[in-house]
């Protein structure tokens, strides 16, 4: 009976509510003022995607080695880590910096990413590269197809090493979205923060032994990545990640000659102005509905922004796909006018609302970028 009558209701309307917290009458209060000697700039908190500080951060500019973070990420996602790689003339012979590897000789996928983000070797980006594409041009198609799939506007890739090239180029604000995403792989969340690796070495008695050229793993509390870069043409480009009480951040600067206090000064911005919290829990009552929300979700909040929150209602009809698969509706949250996420809502006696809850981009990676929105303002669009 009672489920007759959440049908019939559902059925009855495909309605908008609005709902659970009133915006208010106050303005958020702006947070204070971050300056950088970069040229361009971003800073992004990973689980919500947010972009909280940006400066010229859509300009396409060289990124150095930067690049591997697309690299890695594309090796990671489309390669068999424990396959073992074979070095090629082109590959021993790569100009730049280096892991020496030699010709023929093979080390695993796995190792060679910790050769690729600890060292920077351009030896290991190609071989990662004609390993997983199949050769050189094929997997940067794989790159350039990625880049397209998260919505990377600003961002074109030649080589899988970063070096100088007509045609290769990103930005500060793509950068950042492409590790937030990055980050939220395990195995290269793993190899980002690892300071130090040992290797097999198969030409000596002695194992490769790599450090971390990211000087952040020791320099700033909870440092856990990410990537340096440098050409001539580039100048110095970094990104670096950190954790705190449950909130992650990535900072990215390019032609930066103070990037090591700048982001320190960038993080420390984000986590005093910009703390994570939970604007609703899995199965948290949605008011006025026998609903139950259906994915916890957290966002980073400036001073004065959380009292502007509110929600918006809207719910399927009974007789549609999604509510067969047990959906209800969809609650999307607002601060003020500026939509900054959404969570599903479910019967809290169904089935639906006992599986697995779901990270905020599960959803799929062009509507997660398009959620984290950008400029220089960090709107959420």
């Amino acid at each position: 009976m009672r489920l007759a009558c959440i049908r019939n209701r559902l059925a009855a309307v495909a309605a908008s509510v609005m709902l659970l917290l009133p915006a208010a009458a106050a303005a958020a209060e702006p947070a204070p003022e971050l300056k950088t000697g970069a040229e361009g700039a971003a800073l992004i908190d990973v689980e919500s995607g947010r972009i909280l500080y940006s400066h010229n951060g859509d300009k396409p500019m060289l990124i150095a080695s930067l690049t591997k973070i697309m690299t890695a990420i594309v090796a990671i996602e489309h390669g068999n880590l424990s396959d073992m790689v074979e070095t090629s003339v082109r590959a021993a012979g790569k100009e730049g910096s280096s892991i020496y590897l030699r010709r023929g000789e093979k080390m695993s996928l796995h190792n060679l990413l910790y050769g690729l983000m600890l060292r920077s070797g351009n030896d290991a980006a190609t071989a990662i590269a004609e390993h997983v594409g199949g050769s050189e041009e094929g997997f940067v198609h794989l790159m350039n197809d990625k880049a397209e799939m998260l919505g990377l506007a600003n961002s074109h890739f030649m080589n899988p090493s970063g070096l100088d090239a007509e045609g290769h180029y990103g930005s500060a604000n793509d950068l950042a979205k492409l590790t937030a995403y990055a980050l939220r792989n395990p195995v290269f969340k793993e190899i980002v923060k690892t300071k130090h690796k040992s290797a097999p070495n198969p030409n000596d008695q002695w194992d490769y032994l790599w450090k971390n050229k990211n000087k952040m793993l020791s320099m700033y509390e909870g440092a856990d990545g990410v990537k340096t870069g440098y050409t001539k043409k580039a100048l110095r480009c970094l990104v670096s990640s950190a954790s705190r009480g449950g909130q992650q951040l990535v900072a990215v600067t390019l032609r930066d000659r103070d990037d090591w206090n700048d982001h320190q000064r960038m993080l420390s911005f984000g986590f005093d102005h910009y703390p994570l919290s939970e604007i609703a829990h899995k199965g948290q009552p949605v008011s006025g509905h026998p609903l139950a929300v259906g994915r916890t979700l957290r966002y980073p909040f400036a001073e004065g922004e959380k009292e502007q929150l509110r929600s918006k209602l809207t719910l399927v009809s009974a007789g549609s796909a999604a509510y067969l698969l047990g959906e209800r509706g969809t609650l999307d949250w607002f601060v003020g006018d500026e939509k900054i996420g959404s969570t599903p809502v479910y019967d809290p006696n169904g089935a639906r609302i006992g599986l697995p809850d779901k990270p905020a981009w599960a959803a799929g990676e062009r509507a997660a970028l398009r959620a984290a929105g950008h400029g220089e303002t960090g709107a959420i669009r």
